[in-house]
């Protein structure tokens, strides 16, 4: 019961490595809002832990704060925020990634931190107590061809994490984020081009520990992050990668 009596914002938690990162904070007593773009698998999957679903697209500022203001009413304060929502575009040559792509990529990946900062950080600092996690991905770190802007909005939630660290670290906020390797999620396919058991063989020979993340490993990484054992630890890019960044 790691983090019994406090609250959470998971995005992308309908599936996935939102969805292990909810299971798992549930697990450990946290009373998790459990945010996705997909109302039924956000009700499914907080009817299972015993959270409370919400509808957000984390790209739109009304969305989020209508987000935001359930969590504060629902919880009464908000303790966690983990960052998870992402998209990617298909793998391909940068030049050629059309602009709707790119535009997505940014809004999803980038701009849902800075709204949603924006929403929660007086909250945190009134309080001058609160934790982000956002999800970054070893592409931020070791970037490979045809992931280009993908990779690259990676690269940016690592450095904004940084950022948010220092300057929120006066206030008792923490800010840190995780960087699996590709997971069993929905995105795999789109990571890969295409789920074969040849692509799969080909992917897994750059992961030295030889398997793909799981929701569970975000979800034991995401909740010692967020806990009070890691009290001293902000501003960290945490690599959940079997080795893949080495």
């Amino acid at each position: 019961m790691r983090l019994a009596g406090k609250s959470a914002i998971v995005t992308g938690a309908g599936s996935g490595f939102g969805a292990g990162i909810a299971r798992k904070f549930a697990a450990e007593g946290a009373k998790v809002l459990v945010a996705d773009i997909d109302g039924e698998a956000a009700a499914k999957v907080a009817k299972e832990i015993g959270g409370a679903p919400i509808i957000a697209n984390v790209a739109l500022d009304s969305d989020v704060k209508r987000m935001v203001a359930t969590a504060a009413d629902t919880f009464g304060v908000i303790d966690i925020v983990i960052n998870n929502a992402g998209v990617t575009h298909l793998p391909a040559p940068m030049e050629t990634v059309s602009e709707a792509d790119f535009d997505k990529v940014l809004a999803v990946n980038v701009k849902s931190i800075y709204l949603i900062a924006r929403a929660v950080v007086p909250m945190m600092k009134a309080r001058k107590s609160g934790t982000f996690l956002n999800i970054a991905s070893t592409a931020g770190l070791s970037p490979r061809p045809n992931l280009n802007w993908y990779n690259a909005s990676k690269g940016w939630v690592i450095t904004a994490s940084k950022a948010m660290a220092v300057e929120l670290a006066p206030f008792g906020i923490r800010v840190n984020a995780l960087c699996p390797v590709a997971g069993e999620t929905p995105l795999l396919k789109s990571f890969m081009g295409e789920d074969t058991p040849e692509m799969r063989a080909k992917f897994l020979a750059t992961i030295p520990l030889g398997r793909f993340s799981t929701p569970e490993d975000m979800g034991n990484a995401a909740c010692f992050l967020c806990s009070d054992e890691a009290s001293m630890i902000t501003g960290v890019a945490m690599e959940v990668d079997g080795g893949r960044c080495i």
